[in-house]
């Protein structure tokens, strides 16, 4: 496992990492979650993501009592979970549901906190944008978490670049804390905003990537060329609106023309995805997805692919994926 600065910013995350969403709760309870983060903490992994509104606050509360029973020190392992959607499903909404102003940020980061049972977190992120409230007032309201010392760092996921340069000038201009790091979905078939959008960005400010959905939700796994198979995360009734565009019939003929590269190469598709995100120099780290131990452990993998990765395979690779890429 090498470790990679998160941006510009001193901290270092693991090449690959693991997060929480759609597993926890839904797909993964309190033992195997114990498990799956002890594996990928042997491997190497330092950085484990999670969100508000995963299973409802559920996935932060297993994050935390896996982090209470292996007894880790705080300073071993890096954090994270993200703002926007917010938990409130009764009662008043307003002001607490898919909005980024000052007072539920305030209130969000000390419920995540007390769900996961600790004193700090290392990354926050806005979830989405919040086209109703002013970047400026979001902007402080994330650099005060980190003045009041409950988060590190903080940053964005699914972000215009416009909007994550507006963010980061008017921190610059205040003397505020800055956004540092962007999550943005990356794979074979969606590249378009970390490879075009972004490109200005990395020199200009210095973003750091932790990048999400390695696998397109598993269809670059070559699982779902049959039909929605059963225990498959497209089988779970709030994932059905994924289905249609798993389903789709020239990306799984292109996943079936990556087999053959995988097999040349030894290896399994899913560990030929990640290894082609982990050769981008501008991830920080690809957060990985897993419901079982065997499944982590084969894409662990990845790392000892990634080197085999030559300049004409790359350009193959291309070739297959990059027509259907969004």
């Amino acid at each position: 496992m090498q470790y990679r600065r998160l941006g510009r910013s001193g901290l270092q995350v693991s090449e690959l990492s693991l997060g929480s969403w759609v597993t926890y709760h839904n797909q993964v309870d309190i033992s195997a979650a114990v498990e799956m983060m002890a594996a990928a903490r042997d491997a190497g992994v330092n950085f484990f993501d999670n969100a508000e509104v995963y299973a409802l606050g559920k996935s932060e509360e297993i994050m935390g009592q896996v982090f209470r029973q292996l007894g880790w020190a705080r300073h071993t392992y890096v954090v994270s979970t993200k703002f926007y959607w917010g938990l409130e499903r009764e009662g008043v909404t307003v002001n607490f549901q898919n909005t980024l102003n000052r007072k539920y940020l305030m209130q969000a980061i000390d419920g995540s906190l007390k769900r996961m049972q600790l004193d700090f977190i290392d990354l926050v992120y806005c979830h989405r944008p919040d086209p109703n409230t002013p970047i400026e007032e979001t902007v402080r309201a994330m650099s005060d978490m980190i003045t009041q010392g409950k988060a590190l760092y903080w940053g964005t996921s699914e972000w215009s670049a416009a909007d994550i340069r507006a963010a980061y000038e008017i921190a610059e201009r205040h003397h505020l804390h800055k956004p540092v790091m962007e999550q943005p979905q990356y794979n074979l078939f969606h590249r378009q905003r970390v490879e075009q959008e972004y490109a200005r960005l990395y020199e200009d400010i210095g973003l750091g990537l932790t990048t999400w959905s390695p696998l397109a939700s598993g269809l670059l796994t070559g699982k779902y060329r049959s039909g929605i198979p059963d225990g498959s995360r497209a089988s779970l009734d709030n994932m059905s609106w994924m289905r249609e565009q798993l389903q789709d019939k020239a990306k799984n003929e292109a996943v079936t023309q990556l087999e053959v590269i995988a097999k040349a190469l030894g290896c399994t598709l899913a560990q030929l995805a990640i290894a082609w995100i982990n050769r981008n120099p501008r991830v920080s780290t690809v957060i990985l997805g897993a419901s079982r131990l065997s499944q982590l452990q084969d894409n662990l993998g990845a790392l000892t692919v990634t080197p085999k990765l030559t300049t004409e395979l790359i350009q193959r690779i291309d070739d297959i994926t990059r027509p259907l890429a969004a």
